[in-house]
């Protein structure tokens, strides 16, 4: 059957998926660091954001905690994704470590409906889709210490000195991560833009809640099971330099033995 459907005026465009606005603008008032985007969706991706959102997508929308286990079916460990793109990445880690789960969080429709059609065309139990922001799913949505990890792969730069504020990795946000990761768990971040690499390399080191797991206190090689994306891929063809950062989680009581 089609799932072509014209729309009166008014109509939402995927009645039973993901929301324009989730949490509704009234929630809060902050700089984001990310723009929603609904550009084309294919045909693929809409069957899949009607006929899989309503038990593998949720919207963000800050009205409940999740329970992890129950959400996943299995007591597994639960890492956030931020920021997935067309999900060819996270799909590729999901069917490589199933006993891992993976939160994937974008604002971006077809990249949600991407996603969504390439976890039921493998058989990926193990991805569910969020739609929203990820602010409000660590502060409202999850309880502390529930995440096991924590992947932000190449997110906005934000290259003008004058919007480096709108950048994620920031000290405010590290805070907030930290309290949702348990100890031990990796926060996994990598970008192309150096500048921002040197950034989030600085503020990492600078937050108690973390510590690099490279003796060197620099950038860690690409790990085997993060891979190679289309998009970093072409930035390795123009020249760009790709680093990953890979810093743990620190307990208090960790800290407090690091101090005597």
């Amino acid at each position: 059957m089609s799932v072509r459907h014209t729309r009166v005026k008014g109509e939402p465009r995927f009645p039973d998926g993901p929301k324009a606005d989730p949490a509704g603008s009234h929630f809060e008032r902050r700089i984001r660091s990310f723009q929603p985007r609904r550009s084309r969706v294919t045909a693929g991706q809409a069957d899949a954001l009607q006929r899989l959102w309503p038990d593998w997508g949720f919207d963000i929308d800050g009205s409940r905690v999740l329970g992890l286990a129950e959400f996943f079916g299995n007591d597994n460990p639960a890492v956030l994704e931020i920021g997935f793109g067309m999900g060819e990445a996270t799909a590729a880690m999901a069917g490589a470590d199933p006993d891992t789960n993976i939160l994937a969080v974008d604002v971006h429709t077809p990249g949600q409906g991407n996603l969504l059609n390439l976890a039921d065309q493998h058989g990926l139990t193990n991805v569910r889709v969020g739609n929203g922001d990820a602010i409000i799913l660590l502060r409202e949505m999850l309880a502390p210490g529930s995440l096991g990890g924590l992947r932000v792969y190449f997110p906005d730069p934000w290259p003008k000195k004058r919007h480096h504020k709108r950048r994620l990795i920031q000290p405010e946000f590290l805070d907030l991560a930290a309290t949702r990761l348990a100890p031990g768990a990796v926060l996994h971040c990598a970008t192309d833009w150096e500048p921002y690499a040197e950034q989030m390399l600085e503020v990492l080191t600078a937050h108690p809640g973390f510590e690099n797991t490279q003796a060197d206190g620099g950038f860690a090689p690409r790990p085997g099971f993060r891979p190679l994306t289309r998009f970093e891929g072409q930035g390795l063809e123009k020249g760009h330099v790709v680093n990953d950062l890979l810093f743990r989680r620190v307990s208090p009581d960790e800290r407090a033995a690091d101090r005597t």
